[in-house]
């Protein structure tokens, strides 16, 4: 195993690592009604993430395909693949490719990067956790991390929505992002 003592953090050594869908979920909560969260991932996504020989200058590109948002609602996923919101057909491809690594505080940091959905590309901060790394029991070079942010839906162009006869409308603007991650070195 290529762990290095790093800032007081278990880190792997330098090298490329990929993320592991069996073991990754990119999701999301959007609050519905003003009274409820729903919940949703995406069940396809690639990426590639790079360790730095100095951690604070690793790097981060992921792929997300926009067709495989799912929610549990047949007729809500197709809703939201639909031009009211991804426009999946049009714009296959969410993305976030990482700029710089700040704010580190023990094993937690801040990745900011560029998001593009819908061909608009947007800053967004990424609150990270790294959880640690390890040797799986097929002798694979894995580490763990949880992320998230919070976006403004319609920043992107998703701005669909629906007055409540209570007031209010059907969709919150606020999206927050939540990512439970495992990556597996690559070289």
């Amino acid at each position: 195993m290529s762990i290095r003592e790093w800032e007081g953090l278990k880190v792997p050594t330098a090298g490329e690592f990929a993320l592991d869908k069996a073991h990754t979920r990119v999701g999301f909560v959007v609050k519905h009604m003003m009274v409820s969260k729903v919940r949703g991932h995406f069940a396809d996504f690639e990426g590639k993430i790079v360790i730095a020989e100095n951690p604070l200058e690793s790097s981060v590109d992921v792929v997300i395909k926009a067709g495989t948002i799912e929610t549990g609602a047949a007729d809500r996923d197709g809703h939201l693949r639909s031009d009211d919101f991804l426009s999946a057909d049009k714009f296959p491809e969410v993305t976030f490719r990482s700029k710089r690594v700040s704010n580190l505080s023990g094993n937690e940091f801040t990745l900011v990067g560029d998001l593009t959905v819908r061909d608009v590309t947007k800053e967004v901060e990424l609150k990270v956790e790294f959880n640690g790394a390890a040797t799986n029991p097929w002798g694979q070079e894995i580490f763990g991390f949880s992320a998230e942010t919070e976006i403004d839906r319609e920043e992107y162009g998703l701005t669909w929505n629906q007055a409540l006869e209570t007031g209010g409308v059907l969709v919150a603007k606020k999206v927050k992002i939540e990512i439970e991650g495992e990556a597996v070195r690559q070289a």
